[in-house]
């Protein structure tokens, strides 16, 4: 807890709130498989600063936020816990498909007083619509969130997405189907770990039919 306050200069409110996001974590842990069990001892640094450390790439002209397979809230609610007091204005979407996950972030998000909006689908499924910031943690291949993303993206979005060791990688297979602007970060809590700012995303598919 400590470590998180000192690298993200957090205020003892939003550390409380985050405390009791984790409390609540646990608790619901023995009902339904929210995290790896192996990652839930080490929580706060697996999920909990692993996910506040993208708050400082999100621009602060940004007002609209969504997040793909959200999971337990991993970034969404914590970007939003940490949104409470300095960028109030900011308005989370979270998507994740698995009822019983959904269940516990209406629950935390009614309990913190979060400004999320929950949706209980399939990212294929939902509506066009337009944001300024997409993230997704551990969902799936740069190049698969990169096709997710396109529907949702207007001229100035940017997309955060922590990669592992195999970023590189990742980047080459998704520039064989885009094309894109890739800013590459260092993960705070992993020397092998990046976290990858993504604009300007065009599909080279669109582009050779056009």
């Amino acid at each position: 807890m400590e470590n998180l306050q000192e690298k993200l200069i957090v205020s003892r409110e939003t550390l409380s709130e985050l405390q009791l996001y984790q409390s609540m974590l646990v608790d619901w842990q023995n009902k339904v498989n929210l995290v790896s069990k192996n990652s839930l001892s080490c929580a706060w640094e697996r999920h909990f600063l692993d996910s506040a450390q993208l708050y400082k790439y999100i621009p602060v002209t940004a007002g609209k936020i969504i997040d793909f397979g959200s999971g337990a809230g991993f970034p969404a609610l914590v970007l939003a816990i940490m949104s409470k007091k300095r960028t109030p204005y900011l308005n989370f979407v979270a998507v994740e498909s698995i009822t019983k996950k959904t269940v516990f972030l209406k629950e935390v998000c009614s309990r913190l007083q979060l400004k999320v909006r929950i949706e209980n689908q399939r990212i294929e499924s939902l509506p066009t619509e337009k944001f300024d910031v997409i993230t997704s943690r551990a969902m799936c291949s740069l190049d698969k969130l990169l096709g997710y993303s396109l529907r949702f993206c207007q001229q100035n979005t940017i997309c955060i997405f922590p990669k592992g060791k195999t970023f590189e990688e990742e980047i080459l297979e998704a520039k064989k189907n885009y094309r894109f602007n890739c800013q590459i970060e260092q993960n705070l809590l992993s020397d092998e770990g990046k976290i990858l700012i993504i604009t300007d995303i065009k599909s080279l598919r669109r582009e050779k039919y056009a």
